[in-house]
């Protein structure tokens, strides 16, 4: 529900830009804005770029893309390298992606900066094109590669963008995605990124893409392709097999179980914040105890180390989940040379971006990769594994015991309960319980 990953940072265009090709759009926000910038971007010797939006006719309810289709759409146009961070409005397509793809053409990434450092690494060793996808909330993990590698002005990398639209205006969503939903537009406009948003119909996605790929081999420059909600047909991954008893949930209900009443908790984003706000309705608990990190992505730990230093005397525990920490896995390394003592590190690893479609992380790999050796090499005075009801009950009580900073990870199985809710207290009343939670 709540946090926002954004910077926006104006940049002027470099010397490959063409003449702009002025588009009718609505505006949603101030009109002096917008043509301010449309004056700004409309010169014929000006190198920035504006926002194409291109309207569907009035009253036609196109259905929806086949993610096959744009898939081979993409692959027509020369682009054959995919990467990114999945995303709800980009799921199926991103599962189509994960299914049909060899592993040498698409790579999940830990966060959408390094997919952009990816993909222009691809573009140097072949000369090609590639496809970077993301959430829009992560466009502020992109800012930096976008305008410091990827810009005419600097290493001139072409790349298209398709990006997840959370928060579009007048679709009902949480506030961190309003929050970003309502400067995306803006801010590809000041990175001087030109915008389309996807149609539905097969005819003008063809368009767009041819127009897409004049601006590469004109601009040698990234294009944004923005997708809003039920633009892509259903299209599933398999259901991973994972060979432990519980669920993110069970396990996570066993946790709460094992914690005491004056204990911190800072939960991750995205299921388990939920998960958390319901059962601690269900056990009518209250929830003040709770700081519920549904936005800014991977940086519950950096928020449960700021609490643990503040408070020595508190129990701080941060539940997070393998997606979350390997975005920022470099927290890491910065809790574990502070050593706070109190600081207690639960991970929930499913292997998987569970809340985006199911696509898998680089820790459902159990057999190589290791959270705990990665605690250790970082400064955790501890680190341990656990799966089953017993596990969970025996090592939480011990982390109540063990000076910290200490890791516990957990390997579950992937899934939720479709009835899943949201929280129904708003971010401010989570902020304020907690702040006087924590003053007690």
């Amino acid at each position: 529900m709540f946090g926002l990953r954004a910077l926006c940072s104006a940049s002027k265009v470099g010397p490959h830009s063409s003449p702009l090709i002025q588009t009718l759009k609505q505006a949603r926000g101030s009109m002096q804005h917008l043509q301010q910038y449309h004056h700004r971007a409309g010169g014929a010797d000006d190198h920035r770029r504006t926002i194409i939006s291109v309207a569907p006719a009035a009253d036609v309810k196109p259905a929806r893309l086949e993610p096959e289709m744009f898939y081979k759409a993409v692959w027509d146009q020369g682009i054959r390298f995919f990467t990114g961070v999945p995303d709800s409005r980009l799921k199926d397509f991103c599962a189509y992606v994960t299914n049909n793809s060899a592993s040498q053409d698409h790579v999940i990434t830990c966060n959408e900066g390094a997919a952009v450092g990816l993909a222009s690494g691809y573009h140097l060793a072949s000369g090609k094109v590639p496809m970077v996808y993301l959430q829009n909330s992560g466009l502020g993990n992109m800012v930096n590669p976008l305008m410091s590698l990827a810009a005419p002005s600097v290493y001139s990398i072409p790349m298209l963008l398709l990006i997840g639209w959370r928060g579009e205006p007048g679709v009902k969503d949480e506030p961190q995605h309003l929050a970003q939903g309502a400067i995306t537009e803006e801010m590809l406009a000041c990175m001087g990124i030109p915008c389309e948003i996807l149609p539905k119909d097969e005819t003008e996605m063809q368009e767009l893409l041819v127009r897409a790929t004049n601006h590469f081999e004109t601009n040698k420059a990234p294009y944004a392709v923005l997708v809003k909600t039920d633009t892509f047909s259903k299209y599933s991954l398999p259901q991973i097999k994972a060979p432990f008893p519980l669920t993110r949930e069970e396990a996570l209900v066993k946790v709460i179980d094992c914690l005491n009443d004056q204990d911190a908790v800072v939960g991750s984003t995205g299921m388990l914040s939920r998960e958390l706000f319901e059962y601690r309705v269900l056990m009518q608990m209250g929830h003040a105890r709770d700081f519920l990190t549904v936005g800014s992505m991977g940086h519950a730990s950096s928020i449960a180390l700021g609490i643990a230093l503040q408070k020595p005397n508190k129990q701080v525990f941060c539940l997070d989940g393998d997606g979350a920490v390997l975005m920022h896995m470099g927290a890491m390394a910065t809790i574990g040379q502070q050593g706070p003592s109190n600081f207690k590190h639960i991970i929930f690893n499913n292997g998987a971006h569970d809340s985006v479609g199911g696509q898998p992380t680089e820790a459902g790999n159990h057999e190589n990769f290791d959270f705990c050796g990665i605690a250790r090499s970082c400064g955790y005075k501890e680190a341990m594994v656990g799966s089953t009801p017993e596990e969970i009950e025996e090592k939480v009580r011990h982390l109540h015991k063990a000076q910290g900073p200490v890791l516990l990870e957990l390997k579950v199985k992937l899934g939720s309960r479709s009835d899943l809710g949201r929280p129904t207290r708003t971010t401010l009343e989570n902020k304020m319980d907690f702040m006087e939670f924590l003053e007690a």
